[in-house]
Order: C-alpha cells, then structure tokens, then sequence
C-alpha cells in the first residue's frame, strides 16, 4: 500500500507522470514473486500444500506463512529464508523508482521527508507502510472508538489483497450519518453485536466490478446482479472470519442472508473507508448503531437456477444443489459435473430445495446454511421428515458453528466451508456416497 500512496503523492508533486508510476508498478509486479510461489520453487511445500493453505486463509485470520509453521508445512527457519528471498516491496519500489524516473537517493529521502509530514506519520506509522503490514496500517488510517470498525477494515482488506489484487490504497475512514449511492451489497449480522457490513460505490462502478470480478473468478464487465451477488459472497466471507472472532471472546452473532440496493440513502451512524483499487472507488460501509438502515427497498438478487442435468449410465451420483449464491451453485455445478455427478435441480432458498428434493430424490443435496426465506437447517428439518435416510452435506461460510452443529445434531452428513475447494467437495461426496 505504501507503494500506491507514495506514488500518489509523486504524481500530485508531479515529481512523476501517471505513465511512468504505472511503468513502475508493472516493473515491482514483476520482480517480487509471492511468498508461496518461492516456497513451491524451493522444494519447501508442494503446490497442493500452497493450494491447502490459501484454503486455510479463509477460514483463519492469519498470514500464508504463518498458517505455513503453524500447520507443520515448513519452519520458521525456512519461513525467514523465504521472505528474505522474496525481498522487501518498499526497497524493491525504491529502486525501480530511483532506476524509472532517474531520480537521486538523496532526493528520494526528501521526497519521503516530505511524504510523511503531508500526512501526518508518525515514524512508526511509516515503518508500518514500508512492511506493508495491514496491523500496523489500518488503524493509522481505520481508527475509531468502536474497536470492532478497524478489525472488519483489516479483514476486508486482507481479503481484498488475497482474493482480488495489491494494487489498492485506502484514504482515512469517515464518520456518516447518510449515505447516498449508487449501490451497496453486503450483510447483517446480529446477535450479541448489531453489525451491517457492504462495499458501495457511489459514481464510479469500476472497483466494486473489480471485486465481483476476483472473488468469482470470472470476467464481469457491468454492474448488476452478477455483481451484488458476488461481492455478497465476498462480504460473507469477511463477515465469517469477524463472527469467528467473536467467537473467541465468548460473543454469539448470527450471519443474515445478503441484500443489495440501488440508488438509494443508507441512514444512520456509520463509517465508511474509501479504497482505490486499480484508480476506481469502493466504500467499505460498517455501521455504528442499532438503528442505523443500510436502504429501503432492495434489489431482487435472485439469480434464476439453472435446469438440471441428464443422468447417464456414467453418472457417480446425483446431487441437488440449493443456495440463495448463482455464484456459488455455477461452481458448485461445475466441480461435481467435471466429476461426473449429475445435478438434478437447483434451487435458491429453503423452500424450493425441499421441493426440489421431493421432486428428485437426489443421492445428496447440498444446503447452503445462509438462505432467505428458509435456512439450510429448516430445510433439512423438513427434508429429514420426509426421508429419514436423505443424505445432506452443508454449506457453510467461517463463523457458522452453532448452525453447522444445530445441522449435525439434524443428521447432516457432513459440512464443506466456503470458498469452495475442489478437493474438498469430491472427498466428502465420495465419502457420503460410500457411507
């Protein structure tokens, strides 16, 4: 992030044109390899042992290489080899700049001089920047008297650098009443703690797309229900890792379904942090009270479910796959027909997937837990009366244990965490296939 916002500052200075800053970066993109890349490389870890631990990354709130040692999948020896190999990005950026726009290592020292009193850092505020370490970073930028505003910056940022991309900077967080924008998508989250959590964008659309984009895994090139539906999965994904937290303390909140609104005022207190990613504007939107509506009337972000499939004579099984996320069925779809399962239906709440499971009798059905109208556990209560041998396997975002055990108790088979993991999802089919 130091790199963005110095470069920025650069650019107002015009020390640099936005051409050469964008030469640069490319150049830095270039030359400092990710952490795991180095570690397969070496012969440290396996690709599939990088690929278990950017799963592992989101359902815990910790670094690659810390999961890395605390998994056993290499030691904090090899670890301090690695990122020594791998090289500061700050000294990278320096050099590059120094190298790209001819400028003196004198001058750079009083650019950065200058950098720092414009914005008001303190030393270690810049030491923070220069390790790129968003512990440090966000509460110079994220602050507030509301401890749990900066921790859900930290873990949406984390998550954007993980899922959708390192070129992005953030501005200081601001302090609302009303918002009014184009549009917002995210999730509630309620219990021991009243939270709203979405990303809006209030002219440009660009940076939300962004995130629909890298989250999903797909080319998405407008804003609309593709897009709300993806940054809701996002927003689940930071919203499980923050209920996870929660946890920990001893503090109990539910995860609503997402919603999405166009147009609209979000009123009441919250904050919101603005983030540039690749130049466009998203708002990150916490709410700080209660009473606090993120809209009025909300988007209908059902995407239709997609017909199902023919079973053939090759068929492994057949599946029932139910989920409010068009997303997340296309993948779902896409890992268990590549694997020669036939998915029968789809359905997008509760209420259509007990349908669906009546119509079809599937060998299994998969129950998202997080479903408007009807949850995956009622829905499974209603299936099980039904068919006391129905096979289920539920799925889950981080920071669900109570349901997922509520699910259990139920007689689910078994639970699958999101993001999907290819691996993941044809074990626990097979494995429920053969039981």
């Amino acid at each position: 992030m130091f790199c963005q916002l110095f470069g920025k500052f650069l650019i107002e200075k015009q020390v640099i044109d936005q051409k050469t800053f964008k030469e640069i970066m490319e150049k830095l993109s270039d030359s400092r390899a990710k952490l795991g890349v180095i570690a397969v490389a070496d012969g440290i870890i396996t690709a599939k042992q990088a690929v278990e631990i950017n799963k592992l990354q989101t359902t815990q709130d910790a670094r690659f290489g810390e999961i890395a040692v605390n998994e056993g999948y290499m030691t904090q020896a090899q670890l301090d080899e690695i990122l020594k190999k791998q090289g500061s990005t700050y000294g990278i950026f320096i050099s590059v700049l120094a190298d790209t726009a001819d400028i003196s290592g004198s001058r750079i020292d009083e650019l950065l001089g200058e950098f720092q009193k414009a914005n008001g850092f303190t030393d270690d505020d810049m030491a923070g920047l220069k390790n790129d370490d968003l512990e440090q970073i966000v509460p110079i930028f994220a602050f507030s008297s509301k401890s749990y505003v900066t921790d859900i910056c930290r873990l949406a940022l984390a998550n954007i650098e993980r899922f959708v991309t390192s070129d992005f900077y953030i501005e200081r967080i601001r302090h609302i009443s009303q918002l009014e924008y184009r549009c917002l998508a995210g999730q509630k989250l309620d219990g021991d703690l009243d939270v709203i959590i979405g990303f809006a964008a209030k002219n440009d659309d660009q940076a939300i797309i962004d995130i629909a984009s890298g989250f999903s895994g797909s080319e998405i090139h407008s804003l609309g229900i593709e897009v709300y539906d993806a940054v809701g999965e996002f927003t689940n994904c930071i919203s499980g890792l923050f209920a996870t937290a929660l946890s920990k303390k001893g503090h109990k909140v539910e995860i609503n379904p997402q919603f999405s609104y166009e147009n609209q005022f979000a009123k009441g207190e919250a904050y919101v942090l603005p983030i540039h990613i690749h130049d466009s504007e998203v708002l990150l939107y916490i709410s700080a009270s209660d009473d606090t509506k993120p809209g009025d009337m909300p988007v209908v972000r059902k995407i239709l479910a997609k017909a199902g499939g023919e079973v053939t004579l090759e068929s492994k099984g057949t599946v029932v796959i139910v989920d409010d996320s068009g997303m997340s069925r296309k993948i779902l779809r896409n890992i268990l027909e590549e694997a020669g399962y036939a998915v029968l239906a789809e359905a997008t709440d509760g209420l259509e997937g007990v349908l669906a499971y009546k119509t079809h009798y599937p060998d299994i059905i998969t129950l998202d837990i997080t479903m408007p109208n009807m949850d995956g556990t009622e829905a499974l209560k209603e299936i099980k009366a039904y068919d006391p041998n129905a096979k289920a396997i539920m799925i889950t975002a981080a920071g669900q244990q109570n349901k997922v055990i509520e699910a259990l108790k139920l007689g689910a088979e078994r639970f699958i965490t999101k993001p999907f993991d290819k691996d993941e999802i044809i074990k626990n089919i097979e494995e429920v296939l053969e039981g």
